[in-house]
């Protein structure tokens, strides 16, 4: 053999999967192969290396340092070959899956989705709206709408939305006091999640020295859609993205007192493995989104 040539497609097949699983019995479970027949193909690849690339104990199988290093430049050329054929096949697979971060999912993707689906109608649209980090290699997952700084080892990464914030609250809620004229009246009324870190980062910006958290006690919602239904009710003033509560505002529902708004570098990011780029489903979602969200004057624009 000469230096440099790649051991056999099937070791590496079966090297990837072991990797994956972390078990030899379970990646032969899925290539339809003997965990005895995975052992050798791996073997085979390891002969090659000159090292091994699994730790072998009861049960589970482990991988050294070499191992973890090819692991990924390995799974990444899977990625690559599938996207390749998919390509040449000109062919979208019938099904996209995506994670979504609640808050997105239904104060944006929710109410504009209609539009990619009449532009591909023979393509159907699975949502996962959760708060969980996919894991690409293991769950069943096209792409994810994450929120986040972008900093994702191995994924291509498209900022969609920068997820700044400002204060928003029911009208009704801000006739009580008679009206919101500075950004002190806020602290006359109950805040929503007053143990959020933004709340202290706004009412510095406004110049305002104050605890936020030293306010009465509230529970902690845990995304945004919930703490905007609390203020629509009226139960208090809210931290909000702005972008993601234009119909909120149009409808009266909610006001954003000031116009000043702040940002952490917090934004909403569309992210899928690197090798996954050419695949047709995936690049046909990517180019809509993209240009979707900078229509509608979000990241992808600047």
């Amino acid at each position: 053999m000469r230096d440099g040539a790649l051991p056999p497609l099937a070791a590496l097949r079966a090297f990837e999967a072991a990797a994956r699983h972390g078990s030899f019995t379970r990646a032969g479970e899925e290539l339809g192969m003997t965990q005895a027949a995975v052992s050798y193909q791996i073997k085979v690849i390891e002969d090659r290396v000159g090292t091994p690339l699994f730790v072998r104990r009861p049960r589970q199988v482990v991988l050294t340092e070499t191992g973890r290093r090819l692991a990924p430049a390995v799974s990444d050329a899977f990625e690559r070959l599938a996207a390749a054929y998919a390509e040449a096949r000109g062919t979208m697979q019938t099904t996209l899956t995506i994670s979504v971060a609640q808050t997105f999912a239904t104060n944006w993707l929710v109410q504009n989705l209609g539009a990619f689906q009449m532009l591909h109608p023979m393509l159907a649209v699975r949502l996962e709206a959760t708060q969980h980090m996919v894991d690409f290699q293991t769950e069943d997952v096209d792409a994810a709408i994450r929120g986040g700084h972008g900093q994702w080892t191995g994924l291509a990464m498209h900022k969609l939305l920068e997820a700044n914030f400002s204060p928003m609250l029911s009208p009704r809620l801000a006739e009580t006091i008679g009206g919101i004229a500075k950004p002190e009246d806020l602290l006359r009324l109950p805040l929503v999640e007053p143990g959020d870190p933004w709340w202290n980062q706004w009412f510095a910006a406004a110049g305002v020295v104050t605890d936020s958290t030293s306010g009465p006690p509230s529970p902690r919602l845990g995304v945004q859609t919930l703490a905007a239904r609390a203020a629509v009710a009226g139960r208090g003033v809210a931290i909000l993205t702005p972008a993601l509560y234009r119909d909120e505002v149009a409808q009266g529902l909610l006001v954003q007192p000031f116009d000043l708004i702040c940002t952490d570098g917090l934004g909403y990011w569309l992210v899928y493995p690197e090798g996954r780029r050419n695949v047709p489903k995936i690049r046909a979602f990517r180019e809509w989104i993209t240009g979707a969200v900078a229509e509608y004057g979000g990241a992808a624009g600047t």
